[in-house]
């Protein structure tokens, strides 16, 4: 146990880092658009994420009410940037290996602290369960670093007419989701490292079988 304070830390930042991969994939802010039409978009600000795009609109509603409207995209949008296409499928791909390395630290780490002193039932799940999360940070910083480099670079999307949206804003900038995505490659990065560096404790007590 007392070799394994690390792995126990990998295994909390870890956790935390998956978490924030999962809602910085359900956050619709990924880039906030500034748009100078008002007409429909009222409050001059839309929100453009991965699944969907939203805006405010007082468009068709009583005076001192609005409403939020989404278009949500699907996979034959042609219209979609390959960033968003990559951090569609990317995304997924990293909560599912946060999923496994979660997995493979918690039985390596139930080993530790049931007193199993077995080589193969924990130094290996702890090194699987870092390689894991350090894929998964990899996964999430790719779609990250691309989107906050087309909002940089204010680059336009194309929408259909339907989706009522200017196809370049006045000006955008990083929404809620880039911030929470760059925390959460930092925690699995760390976690990784930390669950990588475990060494199995040679003494002359040790049981092998």
């Amino acid at each position: 146990v007392s070799t394994s304070h690390l792995q126990l830390a990998a295994f909390v930042l870890g956790t935390i880092g998956w978490i924030l991969c999962t809602v910085s994939m359900g956050i619709v802010e990924w880039r906030v658009w500034h748009v100078d039409n008002t007409t429909i978009i009222s409050s001059g600000i839309a929100w453009v994420g991965i699944w969907k795009v939203c805006f405010i609109s007082y468009l068709h509603v009583s005076p001192g009410y609005r409403e939020q409207f989404c278009h949500k995209f699907s996979g034959y949008d042609s219209f979609i940037p390959h960033e968003i296409y990559a951090a569609q499928g990317l995304l997924l791909i990293a909560m599912f290996m946060g999923l496994l390395g979660l997995a493979a630290t918690i039985f390596a780490l139930r080993n530790v602290y049931m007193g199993i002193t077995h080589k193969t039932l924990i130094a290996p799940f702890f090194l699987v369960g870092g390689v894991f999360y350090i894929f998964a940070g990899l996964c999430v910083l790719i779609p990250v670093s691309w989107n906050f480099y087309s909002v940089t670079h204010n680059q336009s999307i194309a929408f259909p007419p339907s989706y009522y949206m200017p196809s370049s804003p006045a000006a955008q900038e990083a929404g809620a989701a880039i911030p929470v995505g760059i925390v959460a490659v930092i925690l699995l990065l760390l976690s990784g490292t930390f669950s990588l560096s475990y060494r199995f404790p040679m003494t002359t007590n040790t049981l092998m079988k």
